[in-house]
């Protein structure tokens, strides 16, 4: 009998070191890519002429000038197998704003490592289509900032270097319909400025971000998406942005040793996209803990017979972080729950200088309202018994 296992993998594509780049809780492949200049545009799909939208070819050449490819290039790291050398990566990115700002996935300028503290690239440059076959030359880009809880990234050019800037229009992913064609554009293995057109398969997916972070109502489409994709729109049939394309479930492996595509790709919701960029745009320096936390709910609570129906239960804790200095414990158990996984055994935080905390969302944002530096008390479950630890908050690394 053939067993296959389904790979949840990010679809930035590139090199970093000799080692595939791993996140916290899903894999975020990072392989090497042939470098192509070849544009792909798909046939138009029956469901585009009955949506009475505009078709993928209207689309591709209305918006595909504002997609960009984008190269990130990171220093030499200390990883899991011990010194690596720096790397590329590749992904995609789409233009948000005429004065230069662009949208993309975090993982696509931040590598994630298994154990250690993302490493953001040292350079970024994006290439605009300019016409027909025609790119832009490299174009510099700095990181305004990072959110690797959603996936979100926010990057910036100067328009005085780059081509004419035309911001994407955003839509509503809350209006997001089973069954409505979406199309793709990104750089998908290297071949750049590629279409591929689908429909959305499923709505409310929660997604894995790469800091382990649960993300909600993604968005899944049989759009064909690989490495490379990431960071790139997905449009629905009235041109608009609904998703940022964001990793892949395969069982099998792609041409770059990565997964492969099998109609089974993810998008980061462009509400979500969108709150995170307000955010990113006016970001101070942040408290941080130092914790990746799952979710409890009363149906958690009673599959696994935790001790309490609602607080945040600690999977995992940085090393070198607020929260390991301050001996927090995360959880040694992993388990599946609902095709989700989870992992048990860690400290539940209950409550924060007495505010209770019913949820992971609410620790976030909770330790949100403080500045680094600051003194707080953890009020936690460990196994029976109720403790208190006095934790001093870092400043929230890059990435995070």
């Amino acid at each position: 009998m053939l067993k296959t296992r389904a790979f949840l993998m990010g679809v930035a594509g590139g090199i970093v070191g000799a080692a595939l780049v791993v996140a916290l809780m899903i894999a975020f492949g990072v392989t090497s890519v042939k470098q192509e200049t070849t544009e792909v545009v798909q046939t138009t799909p029956a469901s585009f002429s009955a949506a009475g939208g505009l078709t993928p070819e209207q689309i591709y050449q209305r918006y595909a000038k504002s997609v960009v490819e984008i190269n990130s290039t990171f220093p030499g790291t200390v990883g899991f197998f011990g010194p690596q050398g720096g790397g590329q990566a590749i992904g995609s990115g789409f233009v948000v704003s005429k004065d230069g700002l662009i949208l993309t996935n975090a993982h696509v300028v931040v590598d994630y490592q298994s154990g250690n503290l993302p490493q953001p690239a040292s350079k970024v440059t994006v290439i605009f289509k300019t016409g027909g076959s025609r790119q832009s030359q490299p174009v510099p880009a700095t990181v305004v900032g990072v959110d690797g809880s959603s996936d979100v990234a926010l990057l910036k050019v100067d328009p005085g270097k780059s081509p004419a800037l035309d911001p994407l229009p955003l839509g509503d992913s809350s209006k997001v319909q089973v069954g409505e064609p979406v199309v793709a554009i990104g750089n998908p293995l290297g071949f750049q400025f590629t279409l591929t057109s689908g429909v959305v398969s499923a709505v409310d997916r929660t997604l894995s971000s790469p800091t382990g972070a649960k993300i909600p109502n993604g968005i899944q489409t049989d759009a064909a998406i690989n490495e490379g994709n990431s960071g790139g729109p997905l449009i629905d049939s009235t041109g608009h942005v609904i998703g940022i394309n964001e990793q892949i479930a395969s069982p099998v492996q792609g041409p770059t040793g990565g997964a492969g595509n099998v109609g089974l790709g993810f998008a980061v919701p462009i509400n979500t996209a969108t709150s995170a960029m307000k955010q990113l745009q006016n970001a101070k320096p942040a408290a941080w803990l130092g914790v990746s936390v799952e979710n409890i709910t009363p149906d958690v609570a009673r599959t696994f017979k935790l001790p309490t129906d609602k607080g945040a239960l600690v999977a995992s804790v940085f090393p070198g972080s607020p929260a390991e200095k301050a001996g927090l414990q995360g959880g040694n158990e992993n388990v599946n729950l609902q095709g989700q996984p989870f992992v048990l055994g860690g400290d539940i935080i209950t409550a924060i200088n007495g505010t209770s905390i019913a949820s992971s969302q609410g620790l976030i944002s909770t330790i949100g309202a403080y500045k680094p530096g600051d003194v707080v008390t953890l009020k936690i479950i460990r196994g029976s018994s109720t403790q208190e630890l006095k934790v001093t908050l870092g400043t929230k690394p890059v990435g995070l």
